[in-house]
């Protein structure tokens, strides 16, 4: 492990002295000094005057890495030093950013949930995004879930009053048998002074995906992948200058992602591979229909009013949002703990459904004068979640060897929960001097988390196979969190391109109520399932998670379209609680040991006229729980991922660009010695521009390296044997080629 952290120090350090550069930026690198995000502070800043690590992805950055191949989580991973590299699947469990949590938004508006799915990056099609902007590290800026960083998606807007079209499609294969991913989608904007409007859809069909072997990919029965998956984004927008100073802007969103019912994971009949534990077995098959199939739909509304120069020269943001998201999973083996003696369940598979509505108010109000600059507001925040599992036919299931899946009937798989949350903040910076500036502020968060009475998920499966007719419930309740967190931080220009800062940051995470609470030790008799004792919220109320967090960074803009750009930073952060999950019955608990995760994370470019570019990222970071008798121990490999790093040289011209990167995933080892296996992987995208039109091509693993991903070695050690239906594999070598025309 030492030795790969000097080889990434050494890579770095190498990078910033002998680099080449382009004319036109391609890496994520700090961005002009001009450029204004929101990220950081709830109102308008540019990247100079924000004292801690920021990054943004460009449109021209994003589509060159999506239409050569990627998708939104890899691209994620490779651009954002500190956030985790993803896979190729949809669950993004787990991919964290320095360590922790990360609060994932679009519009400024979270689309985490308190059931924690992992769903956020399936959520949007890239072709409707207009940048991203990423803060990295525990902040208390937008409250809860955020212990790790934010990054926010910022969806395209209508800009122009003529009539405007923009029409993207593309394909990708690694050329084997029904191997073949499409995409298509189709944008009009337009409008006037007084209003606009741009209307977005975007439609991906996929097929099978193979491995450098030139086998196919095990399906992911427990999260979900994309093969044979269908989606449609359908985003609207709309702009309006309701006066000089005021604007308002709504947008609409429709998403549906869903598995085609035409392959699925087969075990073999009667599950023969699966209890035998034969790898053979299993394989994915064609003749699969399933009642529920890995699906994910939304609707999304987000009304936002601004006004300039008002009530005393204060600038007002004034936010509304709606959310309701239906979350389904895949057929697989139900994670139902071994059963009491007397209970003898048939092999049997299930699905799990989710289902969310949030809604909520964000009031913002920012006053400068000629050294001091406030910003301060209140968040209401409101989510409903219930949570099912449907439970197939033994019988068609077995037969088929999971491929046929008919719902017999629906149980509880969480307890219904209810959050509501209001919090208000404010934030102030004090220009000391023209180089010197003192930011600080704080949060105070009132959440309520109340659940339903519930009857153990267990137990309703045993009633449902005709053990008991009737159970005692598990006790809802309520609990309530009054939280608050500070922040506060000095920022040093020592001229407009170079910027220093110490900042010290808390963040907040609420546990998943649903995973928490709901079950017990119960005992059947006469044919009732009497319970003797219960994990439930009224009895044993969980606290929250707090974060502290220490930063000292550094930063270089570009003045010019050549030099040198860098962005760096060291973090130690620290928490009072560990979680702990239980992997036989997928539940979680608090641990009362500390948890700190401590690195560097950076990111440097060097740009030279001739049109090359030299650069890279990295994140070098040690996640360790302080145990009783061992005292500091390297984290659990269930929520924690390994060190990483970035390289990548690229040529751009008028007519086309180019780009060679490499991303090395290393080797990490936790407390129990389990251990992550690294991987190194190569990827070339590049665009060659037409008179109208750009055709961007990309080649994705260009060396063909066999490996399991990152989630595809934690499955094996949530789910166990057989290793073949868990071990998700990454894809072999896939070509990707795509035309864009605006018009």
């Amino acid at each position: 492990m030492k030795k790969q952290y000097a080889l990434s120090i050494l890579l770095l350090a190498t990078l910033a002295t002998n680099t080449f550069a382009q004319n036109q930026q391609d890496s994520i690198t700090t961005k002009e000094i001009s450029e204004v995000i929101m990220v950081s502070s709830r109102s308008p800043k540019q990247i100079s005057d924000i004292p801690g690590t920021v990054w943004v992805i460009s449109d021209k950055e994003l589509k060159t890495q999506i239409r050569g191949g990627a998708g939104l989580k890899e691209v994620l991973g490779n651009m954002i030093p500190g956030f985790d590299f993803g896979n190729q699947g949809r669950t993004n469990y787990a991919q964290n950013m320095r360590g922790r949590n990360v609060l994932v938004m679009i519009n400024g508006i979270s689309i985490n949930s308190t059931r924690a799915t992992s769903r956020q990056f399936d959520a949007i099609d890239p072709f409707n995004i207009d940048r991203i902007e990423v803060l990295s590290g525990a902040s208390s800026i937008y409250g809860g879930d955020s212990t790790g960083g934010i990054i926010n998606i910022i969806t395209k807007k209508p800009t122009s009053n003529k009539l405007a079209f923009e029409t993207s499609v593309g394909l990708k294969s690694g050329f084997h048998k029904d191997d073949l991913d499409k995409r298509i989608a189709q944008s009009i904007s337009g409008g006037n002074d007084k209003i606009k409007f741009r209307l977005g859809a975007a439609f991906t069909q996929n097929e099978g995906a193979f491995d450098a072997n030139g086998d196919q990919i095990i399906t992911d029965v427990k999260q979900a992948d994309f093969q044979y998956n269908r989606s449609i984004d359908l985003l609207g927008g709309i702009s309006a200058k309701l006066a000089p100073n005021q604007d308002l802007n709504v947008d609409l969103q429709y998403y549906n992602s869903k598995v085609r019912n035409k392959k699925w994971l087969s075990f073999g009949q009667n599950f023969v591979g699966f209890t035998t534990k034969n790898p053979d077995l299993i394989n994915v098959s064609d003749g699969a229909d399933s009642d529920l199939v890995p699906r994910t739909e939304r609707f999304m509304a987000n009304i936002n009013y601004n006004a300039r120069n008002i009530w005393g020269g204060q600038n007002l943001i004034l936010q509304a949002y709606g959310r309701r998201e239906e979350v389904d999973f895949g057929a697989s083996f139900a994670e139902v703990p071994k059963p009491p003696a007397g209970v003898v369940l048939p092999v049997f598979l299930s699905s799990a459904r989710g289902n969310t509505n949030a809604y909520g108010a964000k009031l913002v109000l920012n006053k400068k004068w000629s050294a001091f600059n406030f910003t301060y507001g209140v968040d209401v925040d409101l989510e409903n979640f219930t949570g099912d599992q449907a439970i197939f036919n033994p019988q068609k299931s077995a037969q088929s060897g999971g491929l046929v899946n008919q719902t017999d009937a629906f149980v509880g798989r969480y307890p219904d929960t209810k959050t509501s949350a209001l919090s208000g903040f404010i934030q102030a910076d004090w220009n000391i001097t023209n180089k010197l500036t003192f930011s600080g502020g704080v949060r105070q968060q009132l959440i309520n988390v109340k659940l339903d009475d519930f009857v153990g998920f267990k137990e309703q499966v045993y009633m449902h196979f005709g053990y008991g007719n009737s159970a005692d419930a598990v006790k809802g309740g309520k609990n309530n969190y009054d939280v608050t967190l500070l922040n506060g931080s000095l920022l040093y220009k020592f001229n407009p391109s170079w910027q220093t800062w110490f900042n010290f940051s808390q963040g907040f995470a609420v546990p998943d109520a649903a995973k928490s609470y709901g079950f017990g030790k119960y005992q059947l008799t006469n044919n009732r399932w009497n319970l003797l004792n219960s994990m439930n919220i009224a009895e044993q109320p969980l606290s929250g998670i707090k974060t502290d967090q220490m930063e000292l960074g550094f930063r270089h803009n570009r003045t010019s379209e050549e030099g040198l750009s860098a962005q760096g930073s060291v973090f130690y952060a620290l928490s009072n609680k560990t979680l702990k999950i239980d992997n036989a019955a997928f539940t979680i608990s608090l641990l009362d040991q500390k948890l700190r995760n401590y690195g560097f994370e950076g990111a440097l470019s060097y740009r030279f006229s001739q049109g090359l570019e030299l650069g890279g990222n990295v994140l070098l970071m040690q996640s360790e729980t302080e145990t009783v008798d061992k005292g500091w121990q390297n984290q659990s490999v269930y929520t924690t991922n390994p060190s990483k790093f970035m390289v990548f040289t690229g040529w751009n011209a008028k007519s086309f660009s180019l780009r060679l990167q490499m991303q090395n995933s290393m080797n990490y080892t936790d407390l129990a010695d389990m251990k992550m296996m690294g991987y190194t992987l190569f990827d070339l995208v590049g665009d060659v521009k037409l008179n109208k039109g750009v055709i961007n091509f990309g080649v994705q693993n260009i060396f063909n390296k066999q490996y399991t991903t990152i989630w595809g070695q934690r499955s094996v050690f949530f789910y166990g044997a057989p290793q073949k239906a868990f071990a998700y594999q990454g894809r072999g070598t896939t070509f990707s080629v795509g035309y864009t025309i605006n018009y």
